[in-house]
């Protein structure tokens, strides 16, 4: 059977992207090089800001550069195409509509890993940037799988925001101790799971070793998802279950 080949449209942010596929190579079993994953990587770090799009905050849109890069992805034999930016996702289906390749959807895995791993649950947190809280993917996402979706007040929000464009995205080291505090917040109003629903987060996770069982990386399972399409087994999978 010939092995599938990965594309990734990233570059948004260019760290969160080479995180991703340090994660893929990391939690692929192999045993040598040729057993690893192939993967077409556009690092395509000029791509308009989404959430400065979403919000009306800018008129340049993201939506032509994401839908071309997918096309060539395609084209140049990526068999199918993972997005590691949530934000993004509010461009999934326009971006989708122009390929012929199947894509994975880093929100709706997300959700639907909670759903699976997290006994009873009922409330799941999202930790996310202003577009996509505004335009409600994750909200949507756990209507399908019958959980509420709840995010941070503004005040948490704007914490959060601070961490990923003021923190991660500039090179600096997060402000761990804001960042606890929201997820805690978001636990105290009956939260059993927390998803880190920006890549940039997931960076926050991997510089301070964050081991809670409730934070649930949507980068981490992109990557696990990204993997099974390929048709590989997980290293350790174990260790990759959250709860």
């Amino acid at each position: 059977m010939k092995q599938k080949t990965v594309g990734i449209l990233g570059g948004i942010g260019p760290l969160s992207t080479v995180y991703f596929m340090e994660m893929i190579i990391n939690m692929t079993e192999a045993a040598v090089d040729q057993e690893h994953i192939d993967m077409i990587v556009f690092n395509h770090a000029t791509i308009p800001d989404r959430t400065a799009y979403i919000l009306g905050q800018s008129a340049d849109n993201p939506l032509d550069v994401m839908a071309l890069d997918a096309k060539k992805l395609q084209q140049v034999g990526a068999d199918f195409i993972v997005i590691p930016c949530n934000t993004a996702h509010y461009f999934f289906d326009k971006i989708k509509a122009g390929v012929t390749v199947p894509m994975l959807n880093i929100v709706e895995g997300a959700v639907q890993y909670a759903k699976q791993n997290i006994r009873g649950l009922t409330k799941l947190g999202v930790l996310a940037t202003d577009g996509t809280i505004q335009t409600n993917t994750y909200r949507l996402a756990c209507e399908k799988e019958g959980v509420t979706c709840i995010v941070p007040d503004a005040q948490g929000q704007a914490a959060v925001m601070r961490i990923i464009y003021e923190q991660v995205k500039a090179g600096k080291k997060a402000d761990i101790a804001a960042f606890y505090h929201v997820v805690e917040t978001l636990k105290q109003q009956g939260c059993q799971g927390i998803i880190l629903g920006c890549t940039e987060l997931s960076i926050v996770k991997r510089d301070f070793e964050t081991d809670q069982k409730e934070i649930i990386d949507s980068l981490e399972v992109l990557a696990k998802n990204t993997i099974l399409a390929c048709g590989k087994r997980l290293k350790n999978e174990g260790e990759h279950q959250h709860i």
